[in-house]
Order: C-alpha cells, then structure tokens, then sequence
C-alpha cells in the first residue's frame, strides 16, 4: 500500500531516481569540462608559442586522470577546439555587451572593432590570446576545414548593425568586416604589439566605409526585369 502511496503521488519513482542520478552525473561531468579547458588555458600560457602542452600537463594542472580527459575529448586536438569555441562564446558575450551600450549602429560597429582589438592591449590576455591561437594553428590539419573561424563566429554580431547603416548585403558585409578585424588582432598578437588609439579607429572607419560609401546593389530579381523589359523594348522598335 505504501509502495501504491509513492507511485501515486511521485508518479515513476525509477524514473525520479535515474533523473536524480543522470543529473548528479551531469554536473560532475560540466565540472571536469571546465577544470580540464581552464587548465589546458593556464597550460597554453605557460608554453607559449614555444611548444604545444601535453595530455600529462594537462590533466596534472586539472587534478584529473587520463580517464576522465579521454572521457570527453577524443584527443588534444579536439580540447583544443572546444577551447577556441570556448573563447569566441566569451568574447561574443562580451561584444554583445559593449555593442548593447551604444544606439547608433555606426557606434555598435566601433564598439565591435575595439573589443575585438583588446584582446591584444592587455600583455596577459594578449599571451593568452597568442597561444590559443598558435595552438589552434594545426587544427585543420587534424580536424578538417568544418571548424568555424574566430571571425566567422562574431560576424553576426555586425549583421544587424550593418543592416541598419544601409549594406546591400549584411552578412557578406559582417563577415568582411568581421575578418578585417580579427585578422588585424592575429596581425598584433603575432608583432607583440599593443593597438594604439589610431589602430583602433583605422580598422573602424574602414568596416564602415565598406557598408556606407559604395552604391547599393540592385538585387538579381530587378536587376533580370530590367534587362527583359530593355530586351522587349528593343525587339518592338526594331
């Protein structure tokens, strides 16, 4: 009768039990993640660019067993790229945030520029920033080209920004410009040198000048009614 009694009031007690246990489990799991992409990052600095961080130093700096690095990772490769995913989702968050205080879009787009340059003004982000991509240098060869680029991941941030200054083709757009940024950061990162005021404002003024100062592109519908309707014109008069 009490068995009855809690099946009746808990529906599917199993149920409840392997829910309870799965999500223990998956908390354990989120935590050994973490340690293991925060240490492989302490890691990364420490090495530089002089050598790539091992497994052993990895796990060592996590307090972890190779077990459980094999558990979620099926090679230094494949941490290595959940660490890069790692930065961009911290870095787009941080973007978006900065973006958010402006109004004007042509503000948003400065905002982007100079949060992405930042990376480099710091000297313990920047020899962060450094490894990390110097570590994931070799990941195409490991992995495939399937791996979004850093700036293909922030380019959406620009869309609607862009959008709003007029660009006939926003995504396009946010994606150069997108590039143009993160390839000026890789540019710094690599010479050791800070981003001046100067820096900052050139790359700017250069992803608007992009959007507002070529002609809009007629889109490829209008642009074959015109020429029908010229074509149609010209067969009546001849």
């Amino acid at each position: 009768m009490s068995q009855n009694a809690i099946l009746a009031e808990g529906g599917d007690v199993a149920g409840a039990i392997a829910q309870q246990t799965l999500a223990r489990r998956e908390a354990q799991y989120a935590s050994e993640v973490r340690r293991l992409l925060d240490a492989a990052l302490a890691v990364m600095r420490t090495c530089g660019t002089a050598a790539s961080p091992r497994v052993a130093d990895i796990v060592a700096a996590a307090g972890l067993s190779n077990d459980a690095f094999y558990r979620h990772f099926a090679s230094k490769e494949a941490l290595v790229a959940a660490i890069l995913e790692d930065g961009s989702v911290r870095l787009s968050s941080y973007l978006d945030h900065q973006m958010a205080k402006a109004s004007d879009p042509a503000d948003k787009v400065r905002c982007f520029v100079e949060g992405v340059m930042s990376q480099a003004a710091d000297d313990d982000v920047a020899a962060t920033t450094r490894a990390v991509l110097w570590n994931g240098g070799t990941l195409s060869v490991h992995l495939g080209s399937s791996r979004s680029s850093p700036a293909a991941s922030l380019a959406p941030l620009l869309r609607e920004p862009f959008a709003q200054l007029g660009s006939p083709n926003p995504d396009a757009d946010a994606t150069l410009a997108a590039h143009a940024a993160v390839g000026m950061l890789s540019d710094l990162l690599s010479q050791h040198i800070r981003p001046t005021r100067a820096d900052i404002d050139d790359v700017a003024e250069f992803c608007l000048a992009a959007v507002t100062s070529r002609p809009r592109r007629a889109s490829t519908t209008k642009t074959l009614k015109a020429t029908r309707r010229t074509r149609d014109e010209r067969s009546r008069t001849s």
